[in-house]
Order: structure tokens, then C-alpha cells, then sequence
């Protein structure tokens, strides 16, 4: 076998960019997609030539080795553990599950049965987590001491067309976008050992103001939307970090980590590419772009550019690459279910934590990922005929 035969669960708005990149990765086929609504699993099943099916028909065809889980957070565990039973290999949109127990039998399960379970975000395995990752390997910031992460807008009301369950038990700024962050922190610093947290909800209405079918529509908020928290890492460094739908506009950068030797600036760990800004004691900033290595260039465009002005490098599906590769040939599994255990754990705690008022150790080890080097990383990926803007 030199290639894993994928299967679709979940055809809302991330497909898309998935059903785009698939094709172009080394060790994946694309075959088939099913959601819980027919007619849209038909859509984008007609728009990428691939085959619409039921999800308990993609379950059982033989023909499907790799099953990809796009389904809503509350259905990330039912639809992983089904299709880790049918004996199938699994990636996991963020986060593994709603609850850490569930995760933990997600894992558990996996390695019972000699199957590889993945979990995004890959996005630290782009040029740009790769880039930050040789800086500080290579010691250019010295050792690790502290840093930062921000993540702040006003929510996802202003262009989800269904963003209801971002503001419900399981959804929030924490569980939906901390696993970028976290991921990418743990890749460069290694594991969490303890959290400290608060939270609040400032906003306890939000009204729907994306153009779709549920424009104008209230939304109660009942998860906390403005957690801010201390990290304190298995090394001893700490990190201030704040994850926000409070927030109208702000300037903090994505990601700064402060070693011994220097600062660095990460680029914004939802997407691949990007720039490093790296300071030597307290010199200049001085950029170091990532657009030249691979999955660096900028493939992927935002709503409102031109289709000939791709402004971001967009490789989701890198994980699905990357897990291909362990099964067929014995690589490292670097965007694991391991990983993502470990990250859904930290969230949990800091969410608890802010509840309860204490501070939270985490149970979960792991080592850093391992290193995804230029040549692997150039191998993984076939590249499309054209470029695309995502479905």
C-alpha cells in the first residue's frame, strides 16, 4: 500500500479547504464525504468528483482506510470512537473531544487497537512553526524563560453562518481556538505542568450579523468568552496567555517567547506561513520570512481577495499527510492524538481553573514533536494544478 484511502465526516464550512488539499499531499486518496444532511454531502461531494455517502456507509466500506472527523466539537467523540471501532485510522478536527475523559478513551482506544489517531491543528508542522521551531532549537533566543499568546477579536457572529455552538458548553475562545495556540507553545517550549485562570463573559447576548439564513438572530452565551491564564511549563517557563471574543481591536502579537538570549515573535499559529521576528539582546527586530520553504508560500486566499492574490499559506490536511506517513512508512506522528490529549487537558484545566479558583496541575505528559525537516516536508506535498481559493 502507498496510499491511504480517505473518507469525509462533517461538510460544513472547514471542509472545504480540506476536500482542496487532500489530493495534493503524497500517501492520500481522496474517495468519499457524508454528513448528516444528504444534500450537503452531495454538494461538495459534486464539487471535489468525489462519492456522497451516508455516515454509517463510509463506516463500513472497506475501502476507507483514513476517516476524517469534521463534525461539530459534540460530536467529535461519537464519530472518532465509531470510526476507530470500524477499524478505520482517525484525524480529529480540534479539539479530540469535548470532555478529557472522552479523549483519553479516544487514545486509549487508538493504541488498542494498533490504529493512528490525529488531531489538529497541524499548523505548527507549516513553514512558520517550522522556521520558529529550528530558531530556538538552534538556541538563537537562549533558553526559555517566559512569553506571551493573544488571541483577541469580537467573536464569530460576524461571519460564521451558524456560529451558535461557539457560545454554548464546548465551544467559547478556549476549546475552539487555544488548541492552535497551545500546540504550537508546546512544540517550541514542551508540556504544561500547571495553569492558573480566569474568566468572565462580557457580552451575554450575541446577535447574528454574517449574511445567512440566520442574520439577525440572538444568541445566550453560556461558556466563558475572555479567559485569561498563567501557563507554567514542564521546563519552568511561563507564559501569559489570553484567549478572547470580548475584544474589538488590539495589538498584541499572536505569539512572543523570551529566552535568555533574545525575544521571538511567532506567526499567527492558525495558519502555516508567515514571519519570524527574531531580537538578540534587545537589538533591532529583524524579519525572517517562511515563504520560501515548503508549505510556506501563500496558496489560500480570504473572502474578499481576488482569486489571483492568495494572501495566506493555507495546508490544512498536513496532519492527514503527516499520519499517512507514520502508517505507511514508520515515521513520527507528530500531530497526535498524544498532543492533542495533552492540549485538550490544559484547556479543561484553565477552564476549571478559572471556575473554581485554584490552580490546576496537568497529568499529561508528552515529549515535543518531533522535528518535520525542509526534505520531509517538500515530500509530503504534491502541490494542485492551480492555485484555489477554498470551497
Amino acid at each position: 500500500m502507498n496510499s491511504l484511502n480517505v473518507g469525509i465526516i462533517g461538510c460544513g464550512n472547514i471542509s472545504g479547504i480540506y476536500l482542496q488539499n487532500i489530493p495534493a499531499y503524497r500517501g492520500l486518496t481522496l474517495r468519499a464525504c457524508a454528513d448528516m444532511r444528504p444534500e450537503v454531502a452531495q454538494a461538495q461531494a459534486s464539487r471535489h468528483g468525489v462519492e456522497a455517502l451516508t455516515v454509517d456507509e463510509l463506516l463500513a466500506r472497506d475501502d476507507i482506510d483514513l476517516v476524517v472527523n469534521l463534525t461539530v466539537p459534540a460530536a467529535h467523540f461519537g464519530v472518532s470512537l465509531a470510526a476507530l471501532s470500524a477499524g478505520k485510522h482517525v484525524f480529529s478536527e480540534k479539539p479530540l473531544a469535548v470532555d478529557f475523559e472522552q479523549g483519553r478513551r479516544l487514545v486509549d482506544e487508538a493504541e488498542a487497537r494498533g490504529l493512528h489517531l490525529g488531531c489538529a491543528p497541524d499548523t505548527f508542522l507549516g513553514a512558520g512553526g517550522r522556521l520558529a521551531r529550528k530558531l530556538v532549537d538552534d538556541g538563537a533566543i537562549g533558553r526559555i524563560l517566559s512569553g506571551t499568546a493573544f488571541l483577541m477579536s469580537h467573536g464569530m457572529e460576524h461571519w460564521h453562518p451558524d456560529p451558535e455552538f461557539f457560545f454554548k458548553p464546548g465551544g467559547g475562545p478556549i476549546l475552539d481556538m487555544a488548541p492552535y495556540y497551545l500546540s504550537t507553545l508546546v512544540n517550541l517550549i514542551g508540556p504544561v505542568q500547571r495553569v492558573v485562570a480566569m474568566s468572565s463573559i462580557g457580552f451575554p447576548e450575541r446577535v447574528v450579523t454574517s449574511d445567512s439564513p440566520r442574520k439577525g438572530q440572538r444568541i445566550a452565551v453560556e461558556t466563558p468568552t475572555h479567559v485569561m491564564a498563567l501557563l507554567e511549563f514542564a521546563s519552568g517557563a511561563q507564559v501569559t496567555f489570553c484567549m478572547s471574543w470580548d475584544v474589538w481591536k488590539h495589538g498584541h502579537p499572536a505569539i512572543e517567547i523570551y529566552g535568555s538570549e533574545g525575544s521571538l515573535r511567532v506567526p499567527d499559529p492558525n495558519f502555516f506561513g508567515g514571519q519570524v521576528e527574531l531580537t538578540e539582546r534587545g537589538g533591532d527586530w529583524r524579519a525572517v520570512d517562511s515563504g520560501e520553504m515548503p508549505l510556506g508560500a501563500p496558496n489560500w486566499r480570504s473572502p474578499n481577495w481576488a482569486p489571483e492574490m492568495p494572501n495566506k499559506a493555507n495546508y490544512r490536511a498536513l496532519g492527514l499527510a503527516d499520519l499517512a506517513s507514520a502508517v505507511l512508512d514508520g515515521t513520527p506522528h507528530r500531530s497526535s492524538g498524544r498532543l492533542g490529549l495533552h492540549v485538550l487537558e490544559v484547556m479543561h484545566s484553565i477552564l476549571e481553573g478559572a471556575a473554581t479558583g485554584q490552580p490546576k496541575a496537568i497529568t499529561t505528559t508528552l515529549e515535543r514533536p518531533a522535528v518535520l525537516d525542509d526534505a520531509d516536508a517538500a515530500n509530503l506535498w504534491k502541490g494542485l494544478p492551480q492555485t484555489a481559493s477554498a470551497a
